[in-house]
């Protein structure tokens, strides 16, 4: 008897095998699956091999075969990389928490994430995996959110996140930098004096301020129940503000506010007095008086 047909099954397929006259084998050339086998049972595509001779006798062999079965376990790897992204914090961020809690995204539509891969670094850190980093299963891969043990100096950080799917892509390391502010800027009043008592209208606040971590630093400056109108700060952190005072008790509140939303806030109380002393009366005790004797002046004055 002979061979008439040699057929292969793969993934539902069916491919026809012709003899190949060199080395008496029966051979196809076929287009693998176009998804990964890593979720498939045993991480493989099964193949079953289906010979048939001219008498119509069928010989059928698989993956579970235990003589050959090993070699009809087709593998197939994935060529794309799992894509990383940082929701939190966004680039060049603020932020008043020194432990914030980062929050990336990891996906991959083929093999899936490795969650053992998945890492975050904070500057210049050891890599930090496994449980320190929570992770919630997601269509696709995982949300993940990390909060440091330790508080962040202020100042600039820089986050780096990393993860592989399960054929082994390693992903393109996503990163993001921002800043780390938990002290309020610094803001000093040279005038005017607090409690101080003028005759003038016109009245000049002047200061200086600054932020180490969060410059420029924005002022603004109010008087009594008014808007708060914003002040030109120069480059060396001063700033000045012309009032007009109304009469009797002003309060001046001067605020300001670095990058990151933290602010500091100066009061001032200044009294306008514009209405001169009056005079009510005047008596001379004794008056007459004799030649170098002494009187009593007394002066009533209602201001």
């Amino acid at each position: 008897m002979a061979v008439k047909k040699v057929e292969a099954v793969i993934n539902g397929q069916t491919y026809t095998l012709t003899l190949n006259s060199a080395t008496g084998k029966y051979e196809a050339t076929i287009t693998a699956p176009a998804k990964s086998s890593y979720n498939q049972t045993g991480h493989y595509y099964p193949v079953t091999v289906k010979a048939t001779d001219d008498a119509g006798n069928v010989r059928t062999v698989d993956a579970s075969d235990s003589s050959i079965g090993s070699s009809l376990q087709l593998k197939v790897k994935e060529k794309t990389a799992p894509v990383g992204t940082i929701t939190y914090p966004t680039a060049s961020a603020y932020i008043i928490n020194n432990k914030p809690i980062f929050r990336f995204k990891i996906t991959d539509d083929d093999s899936g994430v490795n969650p053992n891969t998945i890492g975050i670094t904070i500057d210049s850190g050891s890599k930090i995996t496994g449980s320190a980093i929570v992770k919630t299963a997601v269509s696709g891969g995982y949300e993940c959110t990390y909060t440091p043990d330790t508080a962040l100096s202020d100042g600039s950080h820089t986050i780096k996140i990393d993860a592989s799917d399960n054929d082994g892509n390693a992903a393109v390391q996503k990163s993001v930098t921002f800043k780390i502010d938990t002290v309020p800027p610094a803001l000093s009043i040279a005038s005017p004096a607090n409690g101080l008592v003028t005759n003038r209208a016109a009245c000049t606040v002047t200061g200086t301020t600054n932020d180490t971590t969060s410059s420029p630093v924005k002022v603004t400056v109010k008087l009594n129940s008014g808007s708060a109108e914003s002040v030109t700060v120069g480059s060396d952190g001063g700033f000045s503000k012309v009032l007009t005072l109304t009469e009797g008790s002003n309060t001046i509140t001067i605020v300001a506010t670095d990058s990151a939303g933290k602010s500091t806030t100066v009061t001032r109380t200044v009294k306008l007095d514009t209405s001169a002393p009056v005079i009510k009366s005047v008596t001379l005790t004794p008056n007459p008086v004799d030649a170098g004797k002494t009187f009593v002046i007394s002066v009533e004055i209602t201001d």
